[in-house]
């Protein structure tokens, strides 16, 4: 009678802690609300804007320097002789391939836009990514979700099934 109390307790602790079909907690967060409230990610948007201000300046500046160079070599171009046409338009070619590789420096994927906007908002982000993880795991959450963005923002991997799907399909 004893054991048979002592196994039923057993069973009953070892349940009230292990349930799997406990219910899933699941929490969302708007991200937009949240940078918007943060005062340092403000001033690092401001900044990216107005190096992008000034980079596009910059871009813009050679773009019309080759627009005035065409200008005139279209104006001149019945008077020159052919050598001096085709001088002319390799230094407008030159000039053109010029302001579209600082266009890419600037703008292009991993260009300096893209670095500086990691180094200035990657700290920021990876502060509230971490605060929010610390959050999940405090209140015992499942998923949370960016009301902004629709996206995943974390997992309790404990909720992960890609083993149990492998093992399904034999793999």
């Amino acid at each position: 009678m004893k054991n048979a109390a002592l196994i039923l307790i057993g069973i009953f602790v070892l349940v009230s802690f292990y349930n799997p079909m406990a219910e899933t907690k699941v929490g969302h967060v708007d991200s937009e609300y949240v940078f918007q409230k943060i005062p340092a990610y403000a001033d690092a948007q401001a900044e990216l804007e107005d190096l992008a201000a000034q980079y596009k300046s910059e871009v813009e500046a050679k773009y019309k320097v080759v627009d005035s160079l065409y200008s005139v070599y279209q104006k001149e171009e019945v008077l020159l002789p052919q050598e001096t046409k085709v001088k002319k338009q390799n230094e407008i070619i030159t000039k053109e391939n010029e302001a579209k590789a600082l266009q890419q420096s600037y703008f292009g994927r991993d260009g300096m836009l893209d670095q500086k906007r990691e180094e200035v908002l990657k700290p920021i982000q990876d502060n509230v990514y971490n605060s929010l993880k610390e959050l999940a795991e405090a209140g015992s959450y499942d998923y949370i979700f960016d009301k902004s963005t629709g996206e995943l923002l974390y997992t309790n991997d404990a909720r992960d099934q890609s083993d149990a799907l492998l093992k399904k399909l034999g793999y």
